[in-house]
């Protein structure tokens, strides 16, 4: 589990609901005459700077970026065999979207790996299509941090793998 101390100014992170950001700063801002210390994240590709108190950042679910072995552990995800689920969509979908936001991404490739579609084999419908774009942008952006790749590479990379599944 990691703790407040494991976060430096200049690394970058991993924001449950958000993706992958870069930790910029450490804030002080005094409120009601207390002094309160706020991590300052920029998510590059959403626009977004998020202040969140340091105190709370793990229990919200702030980690550090994968490394090189968490990647392998990802790709082996990746690889493992699919399961045909007769659940309705809309409640599968919702599944789909809590495991994205939960941040963890041996869950997010989970979403990959049972949404992925060969070029021959049934289309997505639109939704599906969506949920698993949104999968593979938070999947590829950490990848291409990890892997000092652009995102186009990565998510060349992770459709190579799950093609060989």
């Amino acid at each position: 589990m990691a703790s407040q101390k494991d976060f430096k100014v200049g690394s970058w992170v991993v924001y449950p609901s958000h993706g992958v950001g870069k930790l910029n700063d450490i804030e002080k801002i005094i409120v009601d005459g207390m002094t309160l210390e706020f991590f300052v994240i920029t998510f590059e590709k959403s626009r977004l700077t998020l202040k969140l108190p340091v105190k709370k950042a793990v229990d919200a679910g702030l980690r550090k970026i994968s490394s090189k072995e968490g990647l392998k552990e990802i790709f082996d995800s990746l690889l493992k065999k699919s399961k045909k689920r007769k659940t309705m969509w809309s409640k599968r979908a919702q599944e789909y979207e809590a495991k994205i936001n939960s941040g963890n991404p041996i869950s997010i490739a989970e979403v990959l790996r049972e949404l992925y579609k060969e070029d021959g084999e049934n289309s997505q419908s639109f939704s599906e299509r969506q949920v698993y774009q949104q999968a593979m942008e938070r999947l590829a952006c950490e990848v291409s941090v990890v892997e000092t790749i652009d995102e186009a590479e990565a998510v060349k990379r992770i459709e190579t793998v799950l093609r060989a599944a």
